[in-house]
């Protein structure tokens, strides 16, 4: 066997490769590099989950980073056991082959409760007065106490939020090395999240400093990684799940369904929830795709009719579109919508912005029934931003019941880069890179052909 570490660069593109990325750049230039044809939804979950089981959502399970669980007539996004997730990973494909083979899995998704190894994620400590404290779940659990001893504990304010930067990428790399030295893992998967931020909130250019800054601060963190993997002789694959293109605008699309009668809202103390098991439909939106969920004799064709009309959308997928995309799964939605290429879809409902619900103006990505780039952002109204989330965690500390209400909810035009549905040119599109490119194979690669590709790193022998 030979030691493969996979180190999934989110939103790394083509273009993006250049001046500002000199450690990917060469690693490039002196290795191989192919485009990743992707999966629809191009999003984390469903991606990461074709990339370990070779599988299309139609297979494992994951049609969204979370999709409606009609049992419980709940949404549910960002859950973390694995056991959601089909079909057999890429570790234990592995394991199969050599029972001396170990797997260290390090922040992606669905990494509770897995069959590899070792292996770190996020899991914050949720308090009864409604406190969120950073902190991280590993196994075996030894390995969170000794790196919250070394490192800290996990920067999960900067993993997420309006305070998103390098610190969580930082920590997860550093993880990683400690992991690896520690454990000597034949294989390590590492998922560093750090260009998604800067991309959503300022666009994919890279002539613009703000994103070149954000390059170069991942592309050093990666050039270690690598450089260190290198020195032992180890085998490294670079990856992308997507890639981030400039948008304009959000799509409301659950406002568009309530305006016509399709979804239902609930009343509590003035503000509008969302009632899903009441709705003729609904949306979950994520990213650039909506699973749309129909229910009580809603028509579907109707529906469809209703979307594809909306200014923004471009296709609305039924069954037969579906099964063409790999989604015919019963975890989808009767319909599912796609934006345009520069669009998004945003999950509101409510017509009135006095009427939404308190939730929409926290980093909450546990009680909104869809994904929310504008937790990104600080709202624009606060003449100084850091005073007015300073005095909230001022009288948070003091012990009073503050939210911190500070996220956004207009203009949705501040996100400026967005994912999900398949890209137009592939200089944006994800890719796979190799210091081993005789494993590459001709042309571009499927992400169902992935697991494949990690075990041929593994197991097969190149020539001298």
């Amino acid at each position: 066997m030979h030691r493969t570490l996979v180190l999934l660069v989110v939103g790394l593109t083509p273009r993006l490769l250049g001046a500002h990325t000199p450690h990917l750049a060469r690693f490039a230039a002196r290795g191989g590099m192919r485009p990743l044809r992707t999966v629809v939804p191009a999003v984390t979950c469903s991606v990461q989950s074709t990339l370990l089981t070779g599988l299309l959502p139609s297979g494992h399970g994951a049609v969204a980073n979370g999709w409606y669980f009609r049992e419980l007539a709940e949404v549910w996004l960002w859950r973390q056991s694995n056991r959601l997730v089909a079909g057999e990973k890429v570790w234990e494909a592995a394991k199969r082959r050599d029972p001396a083979f170990t797997c260290a899995v390090m922040f992606w998704w669905y990494n509770m409760y897995t069959s590899a190894d070792y292996g770190v994620t996020p899991r914050p400590i949720y308090l009864a007065d409604g406190r969120k404290i950073p902190d991280c779940y590993s196994y075996p659990p030894g390995i969170r106490d000794e790196l919250t001893r070394r490192l800290g504990r996990f920067p999960l304010f900067q993993f997420w939020g309006p305070g998103a930067d390098i610190r969580s990428s930082r920590w997860i790399a550093d993880a990683t090395l400690w992991v690896r030295r520690t454990f000597d893992p034949t294989l390590t998967l590492c998922y560093l999240p750090h260009l998604d931020y800067g991309l959503q909130k300022f666009g994919p250019d890279p002539t613009d400093p703000r994103v070149a800054r954000e390059l170069a601060a991942i592309d050093a963190i990666v050039g270690e990684l690598i450089e260190a993997a290198e020195r032992d002789g180890t085998r490294v694959i670079v990856v992308s799940e997507y890639g981030i293109t400039p948008v304009v605008d959000a799509v409301a699309i659950n406002r568009v369904l309530r305006q016509a009668g399709l979804l239902a809202v609930r009343e509590e103390l003035g503000r509008e929830l969302l009632d899903a098991g009441a709705s003729r439909a609904f949306a979950v939106a994520d990213h650039q795709v909506a699973h749309v969920y129909l229910q009580h004799g809603t028509p579907v064709a109707e529906v469809k009719r209703l979307l594809e009309a909306t200014e923004g959308v471009e296709l609305v997928l039924d069954e037969e579109g579906k099964r063409a995309f790999g989604l015919d799964h019963p975890r989808s939605g009767e319909l599912v919508a796609i934006s345009r290429a520069d669009r998004w879809f945003s999950y509101y409902w409510w017509l009135d912005d006095a009427r939404a619900p308190d939730f929409a103006r926290l980093v909450e990505i546990h009680r909104k029934p869809g994904y929310d780039p504008m937790e990104l952002f600080v709202d624009p109204r606060f003449r100084f931003p850091k005073l007015a989330i300073g005095r909230r965690l001022f009288a948070r500390a003091l012990g009073f019941r503050t939210l911190l209400d500070v996220v956004p909810i207009a203009p949705t035009s501040l996100v400026r880069g967005s994912h999900g549905r398949l890209v137009d040119r592939a200089d944006d599109g994800p890719l796979v890179m190799s210091n081993a490119p005789e494993l590459l194979p001709e042309g571009e690669v499927a992400a169902t052909a992935f697991k494949e590709l990690v075990l041929a790193h593994l197991f097969r022998r190149i020539p001298d």
